[in-house]
């Protein structure tokens, strides 16, 4: 194992008094640790980003001046990209190939909302009679970013990207397992030129979100977590009547038409469910392959499941990194045990690998294919969070679309066929927010994100984001040259003025 490590840059957060460790999961080892913030320091937190919102400059930038900010970020960010791709392998265990395709991009979310921020026009609206009337979007205030340890960069740029372009100043709480890379990211910023207290970061658990979520000075909370985090965070904005934006479980439907070569579709089928060890909200997990091709393709993506390299995250060669902790691997081994007792057949993996040390302290689980499943089954209806392949067969495209369907969960789904004509129609009906044709995993600045269902409300990235982090101001200005006697015109004559309420 490489002994290389990486010193992340001085911390710029609330200050606490408690430490809490940091792991390196693929040791078990603690890295570092980071403060342990207080309810109290949170409340700070808040009351500094206020401050920075009423009484600083941020706002009051113009759209040019702002913009060459958020681009100047984006090229300090590119400079520093291999120390954040270190950072990050080594906090939350993706390999570090992996990581470094994904956090290369961070810098396209800066750079697109910068350009949205250039081009992005307010609104003239049709209006009778002498009036023009228009539309003013302003910041909303004080945002609050909730991220999770899956994802911790890019999941952070896409929101706060949006959220500071909008001229909104920002606090964000990391995931307690995975905090660090975004610790340097927000000195980054600084580094940029982003204004003292623009961006402010807690650390810590459960209880600091919530005291986040729930604060009075916070306008809008964007979150990425599980299910029951969202539906907490939803009641506490809703008592104030802030916004809110939740990005939540999934139980991704990968449908696989017997027109596609069983081996290609598992080639795919690997990515969708093995890529970050299988700890994605959009995660392949539900494989519906028909009753043509099934056995072939249950063969073709056991034979890739036990061919994937695992080991090192920092080793260029490593394919499959460790799950973020033991408590997330136990989970997901109780499962696949639970899918084994319903019937299921484990034809891959299930079972942590025998490495040599340190890796044996890690927390790591073998690529795992669990075929034969039914879709009532635990497997095939909670979100396993891990690198678990659960496949079920269907008959035809109406079987395909209501097992598809049957589950709480819509973020993403996926279709294999090369059928056009099929691919679009099952595309319309698959119950999600994305749907990938003949890929997965594919993102842009521009595509909106998110899900129905159980899996959240509301988008990250796109336009739609940009405009959910600002208000609506309608103003209406009288045109004509004469004046307005209401109670003083006769209201028989054809010139009285009218007026619509």
């Amino acid at each position: 194992m490489s002994t290389t490590t990486t010193s992340p840059p001085p911390v710029r957060t609330a200050t606490a008094t408690a430490d809490r460790p940091v792991l390196d999961p693929a040791t078990g080892a603690v890295i570092r640790t980071v403060p342990d913030s207080t309810l109290a320091e949170v409340d700070a937190a808040v009351a500094r980003a206020r401050a920075a919102f009423t009484g600083g400059d941020w706002p009051a930038l113009s759209r040019t001046q702002r913009g060459r900010l958020l681009l100047r970020a984006a090229d300090v960010i590119e400079a520093r990209a291999e120390t954040l791709y270190r950072l990050e392998t080594r906090n939350n265990g993706r390999p570090v190939t992996e990581t470094r395709a994904q956090l290369s991009r961070v810098p396209e979310w800066f750079r697109y909302n910068a350009g949205l921020l250039a081009a992005r026009r307010d609104a003239v609206l049709p209006s009778d009679g002498p009036y023009l009337t228009y539309q003013r979007r302003a910041p909303l205030g004080v945002c609050g970013i909730i991220t999770p340890f899956n994802h911790p960069l890019l999941i952070l740029a896409r929101s706060l990207s949006a959220a500071l372009a909008t001229g909104n100043t920002v606090v964000v709480k990391p995931s307690e397992t995975t905090p660090l890379s975004t610790l340097a990211l927000v000195d980054l910023l600084a580094e940029a030129g982003i204004p003292d207290g623009v961006v402010t970061v807690v650390t810590g658990g459960r209880e600091v979100g919530e005291r986040l979520t729930g604060h009075p000075d916070v306008a809008k909370i964007t979150l990425t977590g599980g299910t029951e985090a969202g539906r907490a965070a939803a009641v506490a904005t809703a008592r104030r009547f802030a916004r809110v934006t939740a990005e939540l479980g999934g139980k991704t439907p990968i449908v696989v038409f017997d027109d596609v070569a069983p081996e290609v579709a598992a080639e795919g089928a690997a990515f969708a469910a093995f890529v970050a060890a299988g700890q994605s909200c959009v995660a392949g997990s539900r494989f519906l392959v028909q009753r043509g091709s099934y056995e072939r393709f249950v063969a073709a993506l056991a034979r890739r499941a036990d061919a994937i390299r695992i080991g090192d995250p920092s080793d260029p060669r490593t394919q499959l990194g460790p799950m973020i902790s033991a408590a997330q691997r136990d989970r997901v081994l109780d499962l696949v045990a639970a899918g084994r007792a319903e019937g299921g057949r484990v034809v891959a993996g299930g079972r942590a690998p025998d490495l040599p040390a340190p890796l044996d302290g890690g927390f790591f689980l073998r690529p795992t294919v669990l075929a034969d499943a039914t879709v009532d089954m635990r497997v095939a209806q909670e979100e396993i969070f891990g690198p678990v392949a659960v496949v079920v067969p269907f008959d035809d495209e109406a079987d395909a679309l209501a097992k598809a369907n049957d589950n709480r969960f819509g973020l993403g789904a996926g279709v294999w066929t090369r059928d056009l004509a099929r691919a679009h129609r099952v595309a319309d009906r698959i119950e999600a927010g994305m749907v990938w044709v003949n890929d997965h995993h594919r993102l842009e600045p521009s595509l909106p994100w998110g899900g129905i269902k159980e899996s959240g409300t509301g988008r990250d990235a796109g336009t739609e984001s940009f405009d959910d982090f600002t208000w609506i101001k309608t103003v209406v200005v009288r045109t004509a040259a004469d004046d307005v006697d209401w109670y003083g015109a006769d209201p028989s004559a054809d010139d009285a003025p009218v007026r619509l309420n």
